[in-house]
């Protein structure tokens, strides 16, 4: 099974599948289709039943039950990668048996345990990194490959019990539109789980309640050297806007339950300017309570301007599925039950992010979501552990065994 992951993860990754949130195509890039493709023949090829591709890039499959009256269940990982960091040209590198010291990748960047302390956990151990000029693309290939591998196994294993799985590999989910086609009736699943997560035990079905806010800034440009009393700066109005926001109140300054602002891009010239936040928190008043906040500091700073102005446009993205999953605790006693089985220690914790799973989730799909076995994801330090993502698949094949019996 540890081959068949690896073989398949390596040929995963050599799609570059990053999304792009300024392309209003579905997938918003060709190389996801292009990827949904190979994925289709490949499932046709091993045996899947109903394996469908559709012209959004959704890619779904079926394996039959062998037991009846079993609850039909769903395994959903993600075809895109992150659009924010490079994608093209992955090449893995494999390191067996791990001696906990700083690992070379490629020429210039270091993977180190200093740093990285998780490393630590994965002495003896088989890695698999980038060469430090990529992202490595576990996030969700991994996922994808975990899928594949177990619903495999069981298709070989008719003495498994097992009732009718459903399998979606959907596009674009790191730009939020991961949801956005997916068909919840037609998928037929009673419940799901997101393969999505990181370390071995992550289950997680809480998460950030997000939105984005982009804020405008509007001014006059002329030539500079007739710009006494004209010239209005958009992007000086932009700069000293982001000047008034909490220093502190930011990703890289909290943790856990903490919610954040996150200033994403800065684009301008002179005579307009944008800054574009992410809102983050879990509670759902905090989240209100943040967006309002933002609006009032737009209208205080336009208050104060005597030339220029700003705007802000707030679109949110997902809320927390907490609220949709807790009135079904057999999905989570499930999942902790299958890790339990295998000697894996359940880690219940929040996503500090999202996943198709909070969106489909309230369209009427429950769906938490489980780890993949990677690490510093959207990165060149990217890693990914192999025993990690047995145990992964191994934790799919229980729950489709578990929920067998569950009625």
């Amino acid at each position: 099974m540890k081959q068949q992951i690896l073989e398949r993860f390596l040929s995963y990754v050599s799609f570059n599948t990053q999304s792009d949130s300024q392309s209003q195509s579905v997938p918003s890039t060709d190389n996801q289709f292009k990827f949904a493709q190979h994925l289709r023949q490949e499932l046709i090829s091993l045996g899947f039943e109903e394996v469908q591709l559709s012209d959004k890039g959704y890619l779904t499959a079926t394996v039959a039950a062998n037991v009846a009256d079993a609850p039909c269940i769903g395994f959903i990982a993600h075809l895109d990668t992150a659009p924010d960091y490079s994608g093209e040209n992955v090449h893995p590198q494999i390191i067996e048996n791990y001696n906990g010291k700083d690992i070379q990748l490629g020429l210039e960047e270091v993977l180190s345990p200093t740093q990285f302390t998780s490393l630590n956990a994965y002495i003896g151990k088989t890695l698999i990194t980038t060469d430090g000029k990529s992202l490595l693309g576990g996030d969700d290939k991994a996922g994808i490959a975990e899928i594949v591998t177990a619903l495999y196994y069981l298709m070989q294993h008719p003495e498994i019990p097992h009732g009718k799985i459903r399998l979606c590999f959907t596009p674009d989910e790191e730009i939020g539109r991961g949801a956005d086609h997916f068909d919840v009736e037609g998928f037929s699943a009673q419940w799901a789980y997101t393969v999505d997560g990181g370390q071995v035990g992550e289950l997680e079905y809480e998460n950030f309640n997000a939105a984005t806010a982009v804020i405008t800034a509007t001014g006059n440009n002329c030539h500079p050297g007739t710009a006494y009393g004209v010239m209005v700066n958009a992007q000086t109005i932009a700069a000293r806007f982001h000047a008034k926001m909490p220093l502190k109140d930011t990703p890289e300054c909290s943790q856990d339950y903490d919610g954040f602002f996150h200033l994403m891009s800065m684009e301008g010239v002179t005579e307009k300017a944008t800054l574009s936040y992410i809102i983050r928190d879990f509670d759902l008043e905090l989240f209100q309570q943040r967006k309002r906040w933002l609006t009032d500091l737009v209208e205080k700073y336009n208050a104060e301007l005597t030339i220029g102005q700003l705007s802000i446009d707030i679109q949110d993205s997902y809320l927390n599925m907490k609220q949709q999953v807790l009135p079904h605790p057999h999905i989570i006693d499930i999942a902790k039950q299958a890790m339990q089985n295998l000697n894996i220690e359940p880690i219940v914790k929040p996503i500090r992010g999202g996943t198709d799973g909070s969106r489909l989730s309230y369209m009427g799909l429950p769906c938490p979501n489980l780890f993949t076995g990677g690490h510093n994801f959207h990165g060149k330090h990217e890693y990914a552990c192999l025993e990690s993502m047995e145990q992964a698949t191994q934790t799919l094949i229980e729950i489709a065994k578990l929920t067998a019996s569950h009625k």
